[in-house]
C-alpha cells in the first residue's frame, strides 16, 4: 500500500462543512497503528485516556496520567504527519481550575505534538474551554457517557434517559459550542438526543454509540480490528476478528520453534566463509 496522500484537515473547516461531510475518528495509541490510520481516509486520530483500560489492563480511565498521554501522543504524532491528532485531556488534568486546564492543554500540545485536546465535562466546564481556546489551542468537547466521571454517572451507563437528563444534555452542548469547541463527542446518548444537539451547535458532533444523526463517529481501532475481546459495547461493529488470527499466529510460531523447523537456513546468518572454516554449523 503507498504512502499516505491526504492533507490534513484544518480545525476551521469543521465548522465550515458541518452537515456536508461525515467525519470519522479512530482511537489508537502507538505508531505502527498511527501509521496505518494515517494511509487510510480517516480524517482524525485520538489519543484517548481509554489506553488505561485497552493498553495498561485497567478497570477505569482515571489513573491515566497526563505525562502517558503526553508519551503515547507523541508515538501517534510521529506515525501521521497527515492526520488531525487529538490528545485526551486525562482525570484530574484540568478539574482543579481554568489556570491548570490550560497548562495541561498546553503541554499535550507542546510536548505531544497535538494539534488540539478533548475534554470531558458539561456546561461546568465552558470556562475552562474558552480559556483554552482564547490561548490558541483547539478543543473537542465531551458529553455524555464520560467514562472519568462513570462512577458518578452509576457505570459505563446510557446518558439522556429522562427528558429532564436529554435537556441537560443539549444545554451542555450548547454551552461548549458557545465556549469554542470546535467539535463535541456525543457519547452513549439515544439517536434522537444526539440528532437533537446535533442540529442546535455549529460544532461538529462526532457519535460514539449516538446514532446516525451526527458528523461523525468514533471507534477504537482495537475494536474496529476485533483485537480487544474483553468487553465489546453494542455500538461497535467489528471489520476484522484478528484476536484469533493472531493467537493462531502466536502458536504456529511457538509450535515451530519447538519443532525446530524455525528458524531455517534462509533465515540465519553465516558471517562469511572465513567464520564458517572457523565456527561451522
Amino acid at each position: 500500500m503507498p504512502e499516505a496522500t491526504k492533507k490534513k484537515t484544518t480545525i476551521p473547516s469543521f465548522r465550515e462543512t458541518k452537515g456536508r461531510k461525515k467525519y470519522t475518528m479512530i482511537t489508537v495509541y502507538d505508531y505502527p497503528f498511527a501509521r496505518l490510520v494515517d494511509r487510510s481516509t480517516a480524517e482524525i486520530i485520538l489519543v484517548g485516556d481509554s489506553l488505561g483500560m485497552v493498553i495498561q489492563g485497567l478497570e477505569l480511565t482515571n489513573p491515566v496520567t497526563l505525562d502517558e498521554i503526553i508519551y503515547h501522543t507523541r508515538a501517534v504524532r510521529r506515525g501521521a504527519p497527515n492526520t488531525l491528532i487529538v490528545g485526551d485531556m486525562p482525570f484530574m488534568s484540568y478539574q482543579i481550575s481554568p489556570e491548570q486546564a490550560l497548562a495541561s492543554a498546553g503541554r499535550i500540545i507542546k510536548e505531544g505534538g497535538a494539534d488540539c485536546v478533548k475534554m470531558e465535562g458539561g456546561a461546568y466546564f465552558a470556562p475552562y474551554i474558552a480559556k483554552i481556546v482564547k490561548a490558541g489551542i483547539p478543543v473537542m468537547g465531551h458529553i455524555g457517557l464520560t467514562p472519568q466521571s462513570a462512577a458518578a454517572l452509576g457505570g459505563f451507563k446510557m446518558q439522556g434517559r429522562t427528558p429532564a437528563e436529554a435537556e441537560q444534555l443539549i444545554a451542555d452542548a450548547k454551552a461548549l459550542d458557545e465556549a469554542g469547541v470546535f467539535a463535541m463527542v456525543l457519547e452513549c446518548i439515544p439517536r434522537g438526543v444526539a440528532k437533537a444537539i446535533t442540529a442546535s451547535v455549529g460544532a461538529v458532533t462526532i457519535g460514539c454509540g449516538a446514532g446516525p444523526h451526527v458528523d461523525g463517529h468514533n471507534l477504537n481501532a482495537y475494536d474496529i480490528l476485533g483485537l480487544f475481546e474483553k468487553f465489546v459495547p453494542k455500538f461497535v461493529r467489528q471489520y476484522a476478528h484478528l484476536a484469533p488470527e493472531i493467537i493462531t499466529s502466536f502458536d504456529a510460531f511457538a509450535a515451530d520453534v519447538r519443532s525446530g523447523d524455525y528458524p531455517a537456513a534462509e533465515e540465519c546468518f553465516t558471517g562469511g566463509d572465513e567464520i564458517q572454516k572457523l565456527y561451522p554449523d
